[in-house]
């Protein structure tokens, strides 16, 4: 997903300024792609010049007012094409991941703490979206738009679940762990 297209989603959804744009983001679509308000606001500028959203006119002219957009034709034309076209699955990058794989050769000093520090983040998201999905998509709201939106929701409960359920297996892992193996003796120079 690219910024453009989630800022073109969510001025779909309502038109808003950049700041408002911002808190939306943090609310709903940061659970799954975040950006910070000065990259909001540079792709505000872009998407402008390009013709896909503009300003919406103000009733009082004044300096450094807030202004508010809306998508134009071509914006809604853009993520339409965007949506429908065909994109591969990226790559899962996690450092975590890799910090593992190096405490097989360097030890595993600190990283017990931390994959209990990222458990309780785990479980931190997984409660917030819960409460969302129980607030925001209670029995009956069965729409179109609702059932795409909970869907969306489900995939970050379905994620945050698996991190939990890994790192508590990994945990417990580290529990039978007996401690970093010693150095491998260097190999001598041919």
């Amino acid at each position: 997903m690219s910024l453009p297209h989630a800022i073109l989603t969510a001025l779909l959804e309502k038109p808003s300024s950049g700041l408002e744009l911002t808190r939306r983001f943090d609310r709903s679509i940061g659970y799954f792609w975040s950006a910070t308000h000065q990259q909001i606001y540079r792709e505000l500028g872009k998407l402008e010049a390009d013709g896909l959203i503009r300003a919406l006119p103000s009733e009082q002219p004044a300096r450094g007012q807030k202004k508010s957009y809306e998508v134009l034709p071509a914006g809604r034309a853009e993520l339409a094409r965007w949506t429908a076209a065909s994109q591969d699955p990226k790559p899962h990058r996690d450092p975590l991941l890799l910090r593992l794989r190096a405490a097989a050769v360097v030890g595993t000093a600190g990283l017990e703490a931390d994959l209990r520090r990222h458990l309780e983040l785990h479980e931190r998201q997984l409660a917030e979206y819960r409460e969302i999905e129980q607030r925001d998509f209670p029995p009956g709201r069965d729409g179109t738009e609702d059932r795409l939106r909970h869907l969306v929701l489900r995939a970050g409960i379905d994620l945050e679940t698996f991190w939990t359920q890994w790192l508590r297996g990994a945990l417990a892992d580290f529990a039978d762990l007996s401690g970093p193996e010693p150095a491998r003796p260097a190999r001598p120079a041919t």
